[in-house]
């Protein structure tokens, strides 16, 4: 049955303009992004399918790659960049509510900024909160990409770039895509390193923070920093 021979009523696109977008399923959202289905199922059938497989979650389905999503019968590279595209529309519209300078008083506020960066990566990335007197963000950028060593991780663009933004306080972040929350060796040397340097430098490193895909560890929490 194809979506053309359903009632009126459930037809993902007439049902959205009728009744508006918060009318609209997980599956019907999904199939309205895929645009159509295959020779045997609908877009709504197929949509369902592929939500079913993800448990419905729509993290887990963003961590689908194109190949990943194009076993689906009546899913090609087309339907597959446009899921994978709505999902990271979606990702970085979580991120640009944050407010520009968020005040930071612990480290559930660092994390909160940082999750929709890190949380979803198959690959290791290394980021930094710059933060003024009164705990403001004041900037954030990724530093390396793809794993972290005191080799890759280099201390010094880390605090030229605190310089340039005049700030006084750092939190540093990775994630963990093996979903491991224990801090390794590595971890570890990086953390005395860049918290040596920012002594030197009056630049105090008030964090070190590992994410995994639903929680965190902070260095601090734990008395490792």
């Amino acid at each position: 049955m194809t979506i053309k021979f359903l009632a009126h009523d459930d037809r993902p696109r007439e049902k959205f303009l009728l009744k508006g977008k918060s009318s609209l399923s997980d599956s019907e959202l999904l199939a309205i992004i895929m645009g159509s289905g295959s020779r045997d199922e609908s877009a709504l059938e197929l949509a369902r399918k592929i939500l079913a497989s993800v448990n419905n979650n729509w993290h887990q389905l963003s961590l689908l790659s194109n190949k990943e999503l194009m076993k689906f019968k009546g899913v090609g590279e087309v339907k597959a960049v446009s899921i994978i595209a709505a999902l990271e529309i979606g990702k970085r519209r979580i991120i640009q509510e944050i407010p520009e300078k968020a005040v930071i008083s612990n480290s559930n506020d660092a994390y909160s900024i940082l999750k929709n960066k890190l949380s979803d990566l198959r690959t290791e990335e290394f980021w930094a909160i710059y933060l003024n007197q009164s705990n403001k963000v004041i900037h954030i950028s990724q530093l390396t990409q793809g794993g972290i060593s005191q080799s890759i991780v280099d201390v010094r663009v880390l605090f030229k770039t605190a310089l340039d933004h005049f700030s006084t306080g750092i939190i540093i972040a990775h994630n963990h895509p093996s979903g491991s929350l224990k801090p390794s060796k590595e971890d570890i040397n990086i953390t005395k390193k860049i918290d040596e340097a920012g002594k030197t430098l009056s630049i105090q490193l008030l964090d070190h923070i590992i994410i995994t895909h639903d929680t965190y560890l902070s260095f601090s929490d734990e008395g490792l920093l």
